[in-house]
Parts: C-alpha cells; structure tokens; sequence
C-alpha cells in the first residue's frame, strides 16, 4: 500500500474544470436580461456556427450527446431486433443509448495504444441483424475511419460517430462527425467546448435533420423558436411520440463563444500535452502515442497506464495519492463488459475483451483543460512523479 501523501498544493486542482470568461458570462446574463430562457435565438446561432466549424449541411443541438445518440439511431431506423456494434472502452452512454431503442448493443474490443475500436473485431462482429456501427473517437484520437466506412459500405450499415472526445479531431481532411452518416458531440462541462450540459447531431441529410428535430422536442411538428418568434404563435401538432431532448439558450449562450476560441484553446492543450510526455518519458507509465498520419487529435483526455507489472502499487492507490496531494484525475473507463448491468444482461465476462480489460486495469486521465495555469501544469508533473517514484 502507497504512502499517505501531504497536500501539494492549497487548492483542489479539479479534473476537467472549464476555462469560463467574461464574454460567457456576459452572453448568459443577456439571455436572462431578454427573458428568452429555452430554445431560441441563441440556439439557431450555436447550430449554424457548429454546422459551420465541422463542414455539414445540419446540426441540431440537444441537451446532451446522449440524447444525440439516442435520436441519430431513431432516425437511422434502429430498433427492436437489431444489433448495434460499439467499442467495449467507452462510456456508458454509447451502449445505453442502443438498449434505449430496443436494440441490442455488439460490443468489440478496441485496439491498443488508441484504444479506437478494432475494425476487424467490427467486421468479425457483423451479423444479418447488424444495423449500425459506433465507432468512438476515443479521446480525440479519429478511429480508423476508412477501415470502418468500407465494412458498412460491404454490409449496408449505418455509422454513427460517437464524437464526444473529437470536437476538433481531422480525419484525412475531414472533420470527425462528417465521415459517417451522423456525428454525435458532447458540450459536458469537461470537454473543449462546453455548455454545462449539451449535445450536437450532425448529418448532411435533410431528411434526418427534421426527424432529429421532431424527435427532440416532444414530437412536435415546429420548435419552441418558430412556435414563440416575433412572426406570431404558430399551432403545432404531435407527429411522433418524441423527447424532450432541447438545448436552452441559457447554454447556446456558453457554447457560441467557447467555439470561437476552441481552436485557439487547442494550442494551450498541445503546450500542456507536450510538457506532460517530457516529463513523464522516464516513468514506468505508457503514453498517448503520437498523432497518426494525416490526422488531428483533439487531445481532449491525456492518459497514462501504470505499468502494473513494473511497479508494487494499483492504479487506484495510484490515483488517492494523487488525489491525497490536492491534483484530481479521471477513469476512463471501465470496459463496459465489466459492469454489472451488461455482465447480468448480456452474460459478458472480465476476460471477453483483453486489450479494453487491460486498459480498464491502468488508466488514469491527468487534467489537460485551457485553464491550467503553467502552476498548475508544475504541480500535476511534481504530483505523478512523486506518486510513482516515492
């Protein structure tokens, strides 16, 4: 068992706390001013700007990527009989959301260092059942997009990209959630672009942009802005038995100018990923490896896996002693195959997906948010080092 550590630092260095500035604020208290509270004026400009920034013909926000999950299947056509096929190293939601629609959710392993899902585990995966495949671009790293596509094209599958780590992620010249037939974005409070809560569909379908929309608000057939807008009440009629999965403009009004800065965020990441690989290079911890060729990373979670076999201690003594210094960290995650509602539902067992168990065993995120002051970035090396080396 590892020593108990003293505090490092004064304050709690909170895991994935967001870089928040005046110009959010300012925008939050605009709408409180305007009394336009839900879905509004704010919220059309934040789907324009995104559908803008990753190069789709549509975008519709949501109340979270859950919920675009959700709903990108919906309209897919996924549904009761069908398989879905999902990476086992993920978070919950991207297998949820396939139970949610009466599908049954097809994990697979992923593949090590990217921990990206495995496109010969998909493509081994497929049966006449299958209806779509979510790959996840995991941490900001593109998955192997052309492997993917070409395994639907060969067995008429949907892809819908799980791009809740990828807002910034490039793909062979294009932008992750632009490849498959729908992209899913997470606007959480730890990711690089946040609305507190939020999510962002994607697709060049029009089709399906009406349906996501329908779907979203209650299955009514117009939103709350075309209902309330200065151009007079319109009545509506349900036409789908829907969700209530909108986005307010009190979060439109974050996410419009956390999107103008992403980019220019990205650039303080990659400083603090760089300091975090020279200082951790003699450790007994893998880490991310470099950017495939001809791609982005969005360097949204920087991981280390403890070297269990070259150490005496867990990654969760690990992670309390880093936590006993003052510096918080993130699982992620925990293979799904080793939860107990897939293990008791589907009969999964711990050794069914080795790499996804191997790395559920080592991993920790360090934080890596555009807040980090160049302190904090000190106080986080000085906190790994001396967890591991004392």
């Amino acid at each position: 068992m590892m020593e108990t550590q003293r505090p490092l630092r004064a304050d709690y260095l909170i895991f994935g706390s967001p870089r928040i500035e005046e110009d959010e604020i300012n925008e939050v208290v605009d709408s409180l001013r305007s009394c336009w509270l839900g879905t509004g004026p704010k919220v059309a400009l934040f789907e324009r700007m995104f559908r803008e920034y990753v190069g789709t013909q549509h975008s519709h926000a949501l109340n979270s990527c859950t919920a675009g999950l959700h709903l990108s299947m919906l309209v897919a056509g996924v549904g009761p009989g069908d398989e879905v096929i999902v990476p086992d190293m993920t978070f919950a939601a991207t297998a949820n959301a396939v139970v949610h629609t009466g599908a049954t959710p097809v994990f697979v392993d992923v593949e090590w260092p990217s921990s990206n899902i495995n496109p010969a585990a998909v493509d081994a995966a497929v049966t006449e059942r299958t209806k779509a495949i979510v790959p996840v671009h995991f941490a900001g790293r593109p998955c192997n997009m052309d492997a993917i596509m070409a395994i639907a094209r060969k067995h008429g599958l949907r892809v819908i990209e799980d791009c809740a780590h990828a807002i910034e992620s490039v793909y062979h010249g294009r932008k992750c959630g632009t490849i498959g037939d729908m992209g899913c974005f997470s606007f959480y409070a730890t990711k690089n672009v946040t609305t507190g809560e939020g999510g962002m569909v994607t697709t060049d379908r029009e089709d399906w942009a009406r349906d996501l929309e329908i779907w979203g608000l209650h299955g009514l057939s117009r939103g709350a802005w075309q209902r309330y807008s200065d151009s007079g009440y319109k009545h509506y009629q349900v036409v789908a038995p829907g969700f209530k999965y909108n986005m307010m403009d009190l979060q439109a009004a974050i996410g419009i100018h956390q999107l103008r800065k992403v980019d220019d965020w990205a650039v303080r990441r990659r400083e603090i990923w760089a300091r975090y690989k020279e200082a951790f290079a003699d450790l007994p911890l893998d880490l991310p490896a470099p950017e495939d060729p001809d791609t982005t990373h969005a360097r949204h979670l920087f991981q280390v896996l403890l070297k269990l076999d070259e150490v005496d201690f867990t990654r969760d003594e690990f992670q309390e002693r880093l936590h006993e210094m003052n510096i918080g960290t993130g699982i992620h995650y925990i293979g799904l195959h080793l939860h107990p509602y897939y293990q008791e539902r589907f009969g999964f067992r711990p050794e069914d997906f080795p790499v996804s168990r191997m790395i559920s065993d080592r991993t920790l995120s360090l934080p890596l948010s555009a807040k980090l002051t160049e302190g904090d970035v000190e106080d986080v090396v000085s906190a790994v080092r001396i967890a591991v080396l004392s």
